[in-house]
């Protein structure tokens, strides 16, 4: 009989968290982008003031899944929501409802907490994603497009002011 454990990140967890962060962005194929060093996470969470919260699940004892999450804060609806940064589940352990599980887990992590929004984005070509979120009854924002600012760009706009 298989199991899984959902269980919060501990400190003497930080390289694990690397090396799936690292597998997701393979995964994206954007091998490069994960930059974050042990001392940034392990400052990210569980520092004085931590800026995230992460889940690890464990399938059979096996890491197989991390969830990472933050807080963020609606103006239309005066409460806080949570926004999913990162969801993962190492390819070898999908299609055992491990993505479910943690998407339950934040779900009531979200109305414990009184939030009234749960939110994350997908990439457009990942479309088992989109198909497994459009499953759990998530609705697209298709008319909202993500900006970024990074780099050279934001210092200009903030040493500039535009």
């Amino acid at each position: 009989m298989t199991s899984l454990e959902i269980t919060p990140a501990r400190p003497a967890d930080v390289g694990l968290i690397l090396e799936l962060v690292q597998e997701l962005a393979d995964y994206e194929k954007e091998p490069d982008a994960a930059r974050a060093r042990p001392d940034q996470i392990h400052r990210a969470l569980f520092g004085e003031n931590p800026a995230a919260e992460c889940v690890i699940a464990r399938y059979d004892g096996e890491p197989a899944a991390l969830a990472l999450w933050f807080q963020n804060f609606s103006t239309w609806t005066g409460h806080a929501g949570l926004w999913l940064e990162d969801l993962f589940v190492r390819p070898a352990f999908r299609r055992n409802g491990i993505g479910r599980e943690l998407l339950r887990y934040l779900a009531r992590v979200a109305q414990e907490r009184g939030y009234s929004r749960f939110e994350w984005s997908v990439l457009d070509w990942n479309q088992p994603a989109v198909d497994f979120y459009r499953s759990l009854g998530a609705e697209p924002m298709d008319q909202w497009t993500t900006f970024r600012l990074t780099g050279e760009a934001l210092a200009l706009l903030a040493s500039e002011g535009g």
